[in-house]
Order: structure tokens, then C-alpha cells, then sequence
């Protein structure tokens, strides 16, 4: 049996400080979130104050220009935009507190729009109440999706089947059309009122509730031969049918659309893509240097936890500056290995990885992975996240490679220039590249199909 023994190894290991691990959780912040830290370090730290003066390398604080045309030259700052501050000018100038919120229009949500119709109805109490617990039922969608039996005993009322259908009724007959379905098939026959011509209607009214399943995958043929009714008329009436909507509540109170905010604008100036960044997402702070004398001139031993907070500012500073100057460079990195893609589309988009803007900016590629995570740029063409640029190469019958957003592009253009009966399937799409060089599994054209929200070939075929 062997005695234990002592023994000394020098290893190496990679460790981030806890400094490092929060600069890094930081980087891959979306701006918005961003800001939200800034502003908590700002609301605690009495070494930080805002800072008023212009962020170096930023666009002038103006909104943003028309992306839709090739811009020329930077407008004047505030040329043609009226600011929140002038809005609240002219209010004032009519002698009342009046303020630019007043203007905006306040949203009225679903339950809110049908209570108030049943408010003005010559209802009972009991009546008022029993469709006002049905109201509260209904889904954001505007679906009754619980079961009247169950409604019946949360009114406390005792009351009768026929008096909660009689609810139910009621409630379904309000705006808008449709409002108070147990199903789709429901919520579509309740819409039929609008179709205007009855033959139309009539037979409309067949393939909702007989045949659903067919008119979800277009199956017109199948669903002129059960009806026996002309493939047009048909046609015509599952037209009509898809103007009508299966989301009713929809139109009252829908969720907040989150709007993104671009981190870096590209403009066209003299000839040229140039990115600035968008100065409504740079965080405006800066170290309270009145503060940091005072302190550096009575600083003792009892004064530690202020030693804290005003190293803790000037990380918070450094920070800020090299979180958006990182984003500037990656994006410049980005526009000048893509800039064909601002001038002629997706199809001129090139294979790009993260490696080769990493070595570009002196990065490492899981720091640019970071940066580009949650981060946008605005260009002529819309918005695109700064990922979207990047994709793996593509080897084409030539030997040449394209990127994967370039193939995309192809199919949608595919896809566009289909006849309306005839329209490509995902085989034939596969086929079609094929012959222009470019080996694209079926699997992978289904993916990049999908990928631009365009509908399988079923549900996009047309009957004359």
C-alpha cells in the first residue's frame, strides 16, 4: 500500500472576473435593456449625472429620415419635425394646461367596447348581468371558450339554460361581427350577414359549416364536386369567405406592438454607405467630476463604500463608450463586405462569417456574436438585425459561393412571378434552382419558404 504524497502543479486556467462576466452580460443586451441599466446606476450613484453634449460619432438628434428613397445628404437638424416641446407651445398658448398626451387617443379594449353597448340596451338587471359575466369570458380573440353550463353557476342568478343561450345571443349580435364564437366555423356564420349577394351567401354558408376542412386547404375542386356547384362560384364564395375575420376581438385592444429601435442609421452620403449611430439609444452620462474632486480631497479609510460607487461610475462611463463604439466598428466591418445588399437587394447579399468581422475589428468571434445579438441597423431597405448579415457559403455548379439570403431571395422571386393555378411546389422550386446551379435540398427550400412566411402550395393555389 502506497504512503499519500504531496505534490504541487502549476496550472493555467481562463477565468473572468466578476467584472468582466458583467461587461460581457452587458455587450449582448438589446439597447433598450441597456439604457435600463444606465438609468438604475444613474438613479444610485451620485458619481453619475446626465451628460447634455453631443455623443461623438452619432447622428444629429433629429428623427429619421425617409429610408424608403436613396438618401443624398443628411437633412438640416429638426428640418421639417415638430418637437414634443413646440407641441406643448402651442398648447399652452391657448391659456389651458393642455399637454401633447392629451392628443393621444386613448385605447379601448374588447370587454370595455362590448359593455358599453350593452349599456345602452333596454336590459334588466338580470339580462345586464348575465351577458356582462359572458363578456368577461371571452378571450382577447373574442372566443367563448368556456362552456355555459360553467357560466351559469359564476352569476349566482340559478339561471336557465334557454336564458344564458338568450345571453349568448345577445352578446354575439354586438359589434364587432362575430364576437362571442365557440368556434371558427361559428364565428364565421355569424359574419355571413355581410355578404351581400344570398346565392353567394348561401353557398358560403354550406362550406363553413359542412365543409371547413376542405376551404383550410383550398381544395376547391373536392369543393365543388360535394356541392355540386361550378368550380367558380366556389371559388367566388371562398373568396368572400377569407374576407371575413376569424379574430374578431382583435380589432379592440390588441397587445402593444413592440417597436424596434434601430442602434446605427445608414445613410448614402456623396456616393458612400456610412453608419452613425442613432442617438436616441446612447445612454447620455458622464462622471460627476465636482463629486469625484470633493471626494478624492477628504477621502479616508471610513469612506469605502463611496471608493466603491466611484470606481463603479467610471466603469459605468468606460463602459458606455466602449459598448457603442464596438457596435459602430462591427457595423462599418458589416456595410463594407455588404453594401451590394443596399444597392441591389437580398440577392446580392455575400456569405459572411463572424470570424472574418472578428478579425477585421480585433475582436474575438464569440464578442462579435454578442454585439450583434439584439442590436439593428437601419438602412434604405428597413430595418434588419446586425445577425442578418451573416450567413454560411453556399457552393454553386461553378465552384463559386452564394450566401443563404441570396438563395431566399431567388425563391421569393420564384415565388412572386408563379401563376396564380399553378403555383411551384417545394420539389419543383428545388428543381428550378438546380438548373441555375445551385444544389438546394427540399427540406432546405421548405425551410427558406417558411422562412419568408410564404404559404405551402395548396393553400396558394387559385381556381379560375
Amino acid at each position: 500500500m502506497t504512503a499519500p504524497a504531496l505534490r504541487i502543479e502549476h496550472r493555467q486556467q481562463q477565468s473572468l472576473t466578476p467584472r468582466l462576466q458583467q461587461a460581457v452580460r452587458l455587450l449582448q443586451l438589446s439597447s433598450l435593456d441597456f439604457a435600463q441599466e444606465v438609468h438604475a446606476a444613474l438613479d444610485k450613484n451620485p458619481f453619475l449625472e446626465t451628460d447634455e453634449g453631443d455623443v461623438p460619432g452619432a447622428a444629429p438628434a433629429v428623427a429619421v429620415p425617409d429610408m424608403a428613397s436613396d438618401i443624398g445628404e443628411a437633412p438640416a437638424p429638426n428640418e421639417g419635425w415638430a418637437s414634443t416641446s413646440s407641441i406643448d407651445r402651442r398648447a399652452g398658448a391657448s391659456g389651458s394646461d393642455v399637454s401633447a398626451l392629451d392628443f393621444l387617443a386613448a385605447d379601448v379594449g374588447l370587454r370595455e367596447h362590448l359593455h358599453r353597448q350593452l349599456n345602452v340596451l333596454p336590459l334588466t338587471p338580470r339580462d345586464q348581468l348575465l351577458a356582462a359575466t359572458i363578456v368577461e369570458s371571452l378571450d382577447d380573440d373574442g372566443y367563448l371558450r368556456t362552456a355555459l353550463p360553467e357560466l351559469a353557476g359564476l352569476t349566482g342568478l340559478s339561471p336557465s339554460p334557454c336564458e344564458m343561450s338568450t345571453a349568448l345571443k345577445r352578446v354575439q349580435s354586438l359589434d364587432p361581427d362575430g364576437v362571442g364564437a365557440r368556434n371558427v366555423a361559428e364565428c364565421l356564420l355569424l359574419q355571413m350577414p355581410d355578404i351581400e349577394d344570398p346565392e353567394v351567401r348561401g353557398l358560403a354558408s354550406r362550406i363553413v359549416s359542412q365543409h371547413l376542412d376542405r376551404l383550410a386547404h383550398h381544395d376547391v375542386a373536392g369543393l365543388a364536386k360535394a356541392l355540386e356547384a361550378s368550380a367558380s362560384d366556389v371559388a367566388h364564395a371562398c373568396e368572400r369567405i377569407r374576407h371575413l375575420d376569424p379574430r374578431p376581438g382583435w380589432r379592440h385592444g390588441s397587445a402593444d406592438v413592440q417597436y424596434l429601435t434601430p442602434d446605427v442609421v445608414v445613410r448614402r452620403v456623396r456616393g458612400t454607405w456610412r453608419a452613425t449611430l442613432n442617438p436616441a439609444i446612447v445612454p447620455r452620462v458622464k462622471l460627476n467630476q465636482a463629486y469625484a474632486r470633493l471626494f478624492q480631497q477628504h477621502r479616508d479609510a471610513r469612506h469605502g463604500e463611496l471608493a466603491a460607487s466611484l470606481q463603479e461610475a467610471r466603469w459605468t462611463v468606460r463602459n458606455v463608450k466602449q459598448r457603442f463604439s464596438t457596435i459602430l466598428k462591427v457595423t462599418e466591418a458589416i456595410l463594407k463586405r455588404q453594401h451590394h445588399f443596399l444597392e441591389y437587394g437580398p440577392l446580392a447579399m455575400k456569405p459572411l462569417g463572424l470570424k472574418e468581422i472578428a478579425d477585421e475589428v480585433g475582436l474575438h468571434e464569440s464578442t462579435v456574436s454578442r454585439v450583434t445579438n439584439n442590436k439593428y441597423m437601419s438602412t434604405p431597405s428597413g430595418v434588419f438585425e446586425l445577425k442578418y448579415f451573416f450567413s454560411r457559403a453556399m457552393v454553386t455548379a461553378s465552384g463559386s459561393t452564394c450566401s443563404a439570403t441570396a438563395i431566399r431571395g431567388v425563391i421569393k422571386e420564384m415565388i412572386d412571378g408563379e401563376s396564380p393555378s399553378q403555383p411551384l411546389s417545394d420539389p419543383e422550386i428545388a428543381r428550378r434552382l438546380l438548373r441555375q446551379g445551385l444544389t438546394v435540398a427540399r427540406r432546405t427550400v421548405t425551410k427558406y419558404r417558411q422562412l419568408l412566411k410564404v404559404a405551402p402550395v395548396e393553400r396558394r393555389r387559385k381556381h379560375a
